[in-house]
């Protein structure tokens, strides 16, 4: 391992979006923070959620969450759709480092991103409404293995799209879907049961209800099954990704 090279590599991701943190940072934990005015102002008073968690306590995890991934995706996927477009990427491409500390060192820069998004907006949040911690540890593995998951599709869109029509697309049409119908605003079992039966393909749900675990200790389907789904989602996502890499695919050409 070129850990050197690797870290090189990482700290240069981190000061890309360290450098217009008001965009890649402020901008969502803003965004974020007008749903949580605006959904918790008109559903507090008329939503219960688990008998005993208000509304507003449990939309901010889902917002924590879907502002994680999204984050995630768009580090990596914007860095290397700049670095084509700009034509920059080739001096990526002749350094020392092999396609996994490649892989590696943007998938850390992505779930840097994505847990400095997320802690932004449970610091502000907490202004708001106290919210109980049931395990540390499940908020921190969801939201590190959440976040590798969509780095790694972000690093799978950025290869594949050739301008930022396609990466827009992309998130329009697949990120954006999937965050919004994953649970974020509503628990599933409010839902018809053949809706529920439909969100339980849904990947971004497992991360969501896994997450909201690890706050208040109950949720819609068992942690450890929502863990292991996530977990088997980013080796797939991951070994495909590190496939595409070592191949040279829309890189080499």
């Amino acid at each position: 391992m070129n850990w050197e090279g690797m870290y090189t590599l990482y700290y240069k991701e981190l000061k890309r979006f360290g450098k217009v943190a008001l965009q890649t940072i402020m901008a969502p934990i803003v965004t974020a923070l007008l749903y949580l005015l605006v959904f918790s102002h008109v559903l507090e008073q008329h939503v219960r959620i688990y008998d005993n968690v208000s509304y507003t306590a449990f939309l901010i995890p889902g917002l924590m969450m879907m502002s994680i991934i999204q984050n995630a995706f768009a580090n990596s996927s914007s860095s290397l759709i700049q670095s084509k477009v700009s034509g920059n990427i080739v001096f990526v491409l002749l350094t020392p480092l092999s396609y996994f500390e490649f892989y590696l060192a943007f998938l850390l820069a992505s779930i840097t991103r994505g847990l400095a998004v997320g802690l932004g907006i449970f610091l502000v949040a907490m202004l708001f409404v106290s919210l109980p911690l049931h395990n540390v540890v499940w908020l921190l593995l969801f939201s590190i293995v959440s976040s590798a998951v969509l780095g790694s599709l972000g690093i799978i869109a950025g290869i594949w799209a050739e301008k930022f029509d396609h990466m827009a697309g992309f998130q329009n049409f697949i990120i954006m879907p999937l965050s919004f119908l994953s649970g974020v605003f509503y628990s599933i079992h409010s839902l018809p049961e053949f809706w529920q039966s439909v969100s339980k393909f849904n990947p971004f749900f497992y991360m969501i209800d896994g997450f909201r675990f690890g706050f208040f200790g109950v949720s819609d389907v068992n942690p450890v099954f929502s863990f292991i789904v996530v977990i088997l989602i980013w080796l797939m996502l991951g070994w495909f990704t590190l496939a595409i890499l070592k191949s040279g695919y829309k890189l080499r050409d």
